[in-house]
């Protein structure tokens, strides 16, 4: 039987998902896989003496390079859905059946396949220093065993390949690397066509001498951000996320597959303690579009039906397992208190009293049949807690852990312990890499791995669980070759060398699996995997609370600085959130009362404009933090200065006041200061002090002046707050007066009466020449003779 490529096992699509985040962890995982393989390639190349000629001959031929091979080289692509039994033992028989898919394009015929091993490895370091230094040591090489059939160019062809445990002489117990290879013949040429590394687990005899290592799981419900400043909808992908086989609808398809138990009388519960850690924003924005109907981008959403059904699904998983609640938007708390926004971590926390962040969508979103619309604050939905915990409460009808914080891979300061630990955190789950002797507490640098640590602080200090993201990653279905069945045998294989590598009588090892914040799991894998604490002789299953109340031990302190290539949220888009998360502070600054209600939505979207998503997506972050400041921009000039209709106001008198209008669009109160500046000494402004505008008011302040000569003035206005943070735009004014000031009329007066003066001295002059010219006339010559010219007075004016 032959099966098209397109086919892919379990009814897995295998289309991309959408927005896919690859870490930094995951990267290494992927790089750690191909190494192994390498490595038992390499130990295939060298056959024992003791072998059959052919086999010989065929491990010449097989000899596997010291890189990882290509599709050209290894066109053979082996998929594994059976590989019994997990751990071995001399009787047993192994049993691996899966599928071989030819991705080159000649045919491959004559298949065969074997499987052989490596030395043991007897610790975790061991094997992590085998992924990086491939060492071509003794090998146990069987007979190859026929496959039946040929691959044609994209065809699949399944194969059950057997062999008795007593064939790879385990002598030992240990963890065996192993690899399963594939000859073929290819256009008359035999070699080896494919190959998959993977491990054989071979425990002691006696099961009672090993270290049960307890093992908790934290699973994430994590999506990249789908609204954008306004709480609008930029596309429709969440709708495919949650609907059947979305990557969300895989993730929780996987915690529902886990055995329940259900005490006498009591609610059943999951028989693995997983701790669900869930965002907040993301049951909030599926919530709005149960509600529906919603806007998605330029269309109409299709995700009502979907998130409906999934938020039912999660209300029923939530009753079930621990629910831990993320910090709302899961924001990257480490960036942002490095670009001085700790007050931004604090409101996107849970459980802090200040934890304001949340935008349901109150304006458009109704309540519904499935009460997956959560009540505001001011509704009283009698839940306690911060926005993010009422979210939940609201929706889920839980009460989710608030005192934790599950930090993501990268550095961390003691600065932002301290925000965490104000905010409500009591303790935290960090990456490995996030400490000093992080690698210790995973037990790679020392006999018995401890997830429990604490951690210093500039506040003192701070209980921490260590996540495993190495064994997390196995959980992520497109990170390990061979398909999750091999993943699985990875993840027991490291779990088992912490067993076998813990002094007899010691500690108990303890270990947190966290997987990558966006997992794309395959549900009945993953569920495997998450059981294997239950049944695996050398596993225990425990919680995340039972593993921080457990015994402890140092792993360091916070490492100063990121790995190089570490991820990171774009240093340009951090910036321009920085500039829109002051904008609103600004604001907030200028409330007469706590306006964090009406600020809530607009802290939520500074929170998930700073999700840990947007590390991998530096072109959308940038294009999201402008989204951001320009919405904030918008919210800072609904306090604003009215200029005037032609930019100019003209004043009365010299001291007349200058009358502004001012506009509060805000639906709270705000104190304001008006500052006037201009360059011209011949105005002078006075201060009219602090100003409250009630909600929506529009208002006339009058400025005192002391305009000291005719003239136009340029003065720019800006409205402030209180402590000098300037809101709305700057308003530039032509003042202009045409009334005199003290010294222009000191002058003007001065000029007048000078002037009367010279008129009166020039007329006294004038009818004293009168005067004198009628006496002389009396005594000589008489009067004039009629028709006489008779002289006038000057016309010329005295000045």
């Amino acid at each position: 039987m032959r099966r098209s490529v397109a086919g892919r096992a379990g009814g897995r699509s295998t289309t991309p998902r959408s927005r896919r985040r690859a870490s930094g962890t995951t990267a290494m995982l992927r790089a750690a896989l191909v190494a192994a393989g390498v490595l038992v390639g390499a130990l295939g190349a060298v056959a024992p003496a003791h072998a059959a000629p052919a086999q010989n001959a065929a491990a010449t031929a097989n000899a596997a390079p010291a890189t990882a091979p290509t599709d050209g080289g290894r066109p053979v692509q082996i998929e594994v859905r059976r590989f019994d039994p997990r751990s071995l033992s001399p009787a047993a028989v192994i049993t691996i059946s899966g599928t071989l898919t030819n991705t080159g394009d000649a045919t491959v015929s004559h298949l065969a396949l074997r499987l052989q091993r490596g030395p043991a490895y007897n610790t975790r370091a061991e094997l992590a220093a085998a992924d990086r230094s491939p060492d071509p040591a003794l090998a146990v090489v069987p007979a190859f065993r026929d496959v039946p059939g040929q691959l044609q160019p994209g065809d699949s062809v399944p194969f059950t390949y057997m062999l008795p445990v007593a064939d790879l002489q385990l002598d030992l117990a240990g963890v065996y690397p192993a690899m399963l290879s594939v000859n073929g013949t290819i256009q008359g040429t035999t070699r080896r066509v494919g190959q998959l590394a993977t491990y054989l687990v071979e425990p002691p005899s006696d099961p009672t001498v090993l270290a049960r290592t307890s093992v908790a799981w934290l699973w994430p419900l994590v999506d990249s951000p789908h609204r954008d400043a306004s709480g609008r909808f930029t596309d429709d992908v969440l709708a495919r996320e949650v609907s059947a086989n979305g990557r969300l609808d895989r993730a929780l398809a996987a915690i529902e597959r886990l055995p329940r138990t259900t005490p006498a009388g009591g609610q059943a519960t999951a028989a693995v303690p997983v701790t669900l850690a869930v965002d907040p924003a993301l049951v909030e924005s599926l919530a709005i579009m149960a509600a529906g109907p919603y806007q998605a981008g330029r269309s109409a959403g299709t995700g009502t039906q979907a998130a409906a059904s999934f938020l039912q699904r999660l209300k029923a998983v939530a009753a079930a397992v621990p629910v831990m609640a993320l910090p709302y938007g899961d924001p990257d708390v480490d960036a942002l208190q490095s670009a001085g926004l700790p007050g931004v971590v604090t409101r996107s926390l849970p459980g802090s009293p200040d934890g304001t962040a949340r935008d349901d969508g109150a304006s458009g979103a109704q309540s519904s049949t499935t009460s997956a619309s959560p009540p505001s604050a001011a509704n009283g939905d009698g839940t306690d807690g911060a926005a993010g915990s009422r979210i939940l409460s609201a929706v889920l009808g839980i009460h989710p852990r608030t005192d934790v914080a599950w930090l993501p891979a990268g550095s961390v300061r003691p600065e932002t312990l301290a925000t965490l630990q104000k905010g409500a955190i009591t303790q935290v789950v960090l990456p490995s890499a996030a400490l000093a002797g992080g690698d210790a507490a995973l037990g790679l640098d020392r006999t018995t791995a401890t997830a429990a640590t604490t951690v210093a602080t500039t506040g003192g200090s701070l209980r921490a669980l260590v996540g495993d993201g190495r064994l997390g990653n196995l959980a992520d279905a497109g990170q390990a070759a061979g398909g999750p069945r091999v993943a699985e045998q990875r993840y027991l294989a490291e779990l088992a060398l912490l067993s076998l590598q813990t002094p007899a009588g010691g500690a108990t090892p303890t270990v947190l699996v966290t997987p990558p914040r966006t997992v794309d799991a395959d549900p009945d894998a993953v569920a495997a995997m998450m059981t294997d604490a239950t049944t695996a002789p050398w596993l225990q299953p425990a919680s995340v609370e039972s593993l921080a109340t457990g015994p402890a031990a140092g792993a360091g302190a916070p490492a100063a600085l990121a790995a190089p290539g570490a991820p990171a949220l774009d240093a340009s888009g951090l910036a321009t959130l920085t500039a829109a998360a002051t904008l609103r502070d600004a604001v907030a600054g200028a409330a007469v009362h706590d306006a964090a209600g009406a600020l809530a939505p607009y802290d939520a979207a500074i929170a998930r404009n700073a999700s840990v998503e947007w590390r991998a997506d530096a072109t959308g972050f940038r294009a999201a933090a402008r989204d951001l400041r320009a919405t904030m921009t918008q919210l800072a000039g609904r306090v604003t200065l009215v200029a005037p209709v032609d930019g100019t106001y003209s004043l009365a008198s010299n001291n007349a006041p200058l009358v502004l209008t001012v506009r509060n669009d805000l639906p709270f109160a705000v104190q304001v200061r008006l500052q006037l500046r201009t360059t011209n000494i011949g105005l002078q402004l006075g201060d009219i002090g602090r100003q409250t505008l009630q909600p929506g008011q529009r208002a006339t302040l009058q400025v005192p002046t002391d305009a000291h000569h005719v003239g136009g003035f340029t003065v720019v206005a800006t409205l402030t707050t209180p402590s000098g943070k300037a809101l709305g735009d700057p308003v530039q004014i032509r003042v202009k007066t045409t009334a005199y000031g003290p010294i222009g009329l000191i002058i003007t007066i001065g000029a007048g009466a000078l002037l009367g003066l010279l008129f009166l001295r020039r007329l006294i002059r004038f009818i004293l020449r009168r005067r004198r010219g009628n006496r002389s006339g009396d005594g000589a010559a008489g009067p004039a003779p009629e028709g006489a010219a008779v002289p006038l007075p000057p016309t010329r004016s005295p000045v």
